[in-house]
């Protein structure tokens, strides 16, 4: 936990419960996958990623298909930080060899930071308008991931800069000191995520967090982080290399986003 909270992720090793609900889940996910209508919404990226927002049809205890609910050590620790609070459908994001390539009104800068900076982000800072204005919009309490498949090391990782949490606590921190929090949905946040962006870019490592089934990953709310590109050698099953991932938020909208550990 101490490291969780210095660098800002922690990778947990192999547990069999976490690997029969990664086998429920993958089938559950192709199955949902299979909808002409959610294929239609969320393959993006030339067919090289399927986002797959809320595609796995888990209930609140992460519980699907003929699987039991979520369990495992790393989901044991971010309730232990952050309560037991409710699991929204999950995530499933499907990376195919030959990411990236331009998503659909992607512009030539925003592609290149995609190639080039892993579209690092911190998520619930959503692009707002017509002016892209990053605002936050979603208060996640964490960000715990977990494969479906296996791949090989090298296809399209999940990737953190270490440390970067606490240098956007700090830019976050600054830029809402004096807003009231039920507000802070309504600040433009881009220029200081922008700067604090530069600044973890020069400061922070960039750590590659590849994992198999049965293993998890938890990343801190506030970290940069974002997706590798997929190496010409890379290996991953037909399906994919396929990561479930869930953000629950922090219920009533106070300042836990920025105070809790």
């Amino acid at each position: 936990m101490t490291q969780f909270l210095e660098r800002g992720w922690a990778r947990f090793g192999y547990d069999p419960a976490l690997a029969a609900w990664a086998d429920a889940a993958r089938r559950a996910a192709l199955t949902r996958m299979e909808d002409p209508l959610h294929r239609a919404e969320w393959l993006q990226c030339g067919g090289t990623w399927f986002v797959g927002v809320d595609t796995l049809p888990n209930d609140a205890s992460g519980a699907v298909g003929d699987g039991g609910p979520l369990s495992g050590p790393a989901y044991d620790m971010a309730r232990t930080l952050y309560g037991n609070l409710p699991l929204h459908q999950a995530q499933v994001s499907v990376v195919y060899p030959g990411y990236p390539r331009p998503r659909d009104g992607e512009s030539d800068s925003a592609f290149g930071y995609r190639k080039r900076r892993d579209a690092a982000h911190v998520d619930g800072l959503l692009a707002v308008g017509v002016t892209r204005a990053r605002i936050l919009k979603e208060r996640h309490a964490y960000i715990l991931g977990m494969p479906l498949t296996d791949s090989s090391a090298d296809a399209s990782p999940l990737v953190v800069w270490e440390g970067s949490h606490e240098i956007m606590r700090a830019a976050f921190d600054a830029a809402l000191a004096d807003v009231p929090h039920d507000r802070w949905g309504e600040v433009d946040l881009t220029e200081v995520y922008t700067n604090a962006r530069r600044v973890v870019f020069d400061r922070c490592a960039r750590v590659t967090l590849p994992a198999k089934v049965g293993e998890a990953t938890l990343i801190h709310r506030l970290a940069l982080h974002g997706v590798a590109p997929w190496n010409e050698e890379a290996e991953a099953p037909s399906e994919g290399r396929m990561i479930a991932y869930f953000r629950p938020e922090f219920l009533g909208g106070g300042a836990h986003w920025l105070l809790a550990p």
